[in-house]
């Protein structure tokens, strides 16, 4: 079963992931038939992008702006459900039906003993 949304975009894409995108394009154009190697060509990427000044990153954060596909997603309407104000109680559970015989035995006995320290001794 798949989680949330299925409508959902993936999110943002960052300008350094648009930068590798076309480092593989210009790789796979120039060497069609040679198999990258990831580790050397991140390696590469990486240094060649902190190295790179701000115009030839402008492109990129461009792209990045442009791309963002979250702005215009919007969750389906009616958000979480709410709770019927008439619906049953829960019964309580074993502790709290223990507590509650026992907290009467205890409590006039500590006056001024917080609730926690009242559950240690207990």
């Amino acid at each position: 079963m798949a989680k949330g949304d299925p409508k959902k975009p993936k999110g943002k894409t960052s300008a350094y992931a648009f930068f590798v995108q076309t480092c593989r394009e210009e790789h796979t154009k120039k060497n069609p038939e040679v198999p990258v190697n990831f580790a050397e060509f991140f390696k590469k990427c990486s240094e060649r992008w902190k190295t790179m000044f701000g115009k030839e990153k402008c492109k990129f954060d461009e792209m990045e702006k442009a791309d963002w596909e979250m702005k215009d997603y919007g969750p389906a309407k009616g958000g979480k459900k709410r709770k019927d104000p008439n619906a049953p109680k829960r019964p309580p559970s074993e502790f709290f039906l223990f507590f509650s015989e026992l907290c009467p035995k205890i409590e006039p006995t500590n006056l001024g003993v917080s609730i926690g320290d009242v559950t240690k001794k207990s």
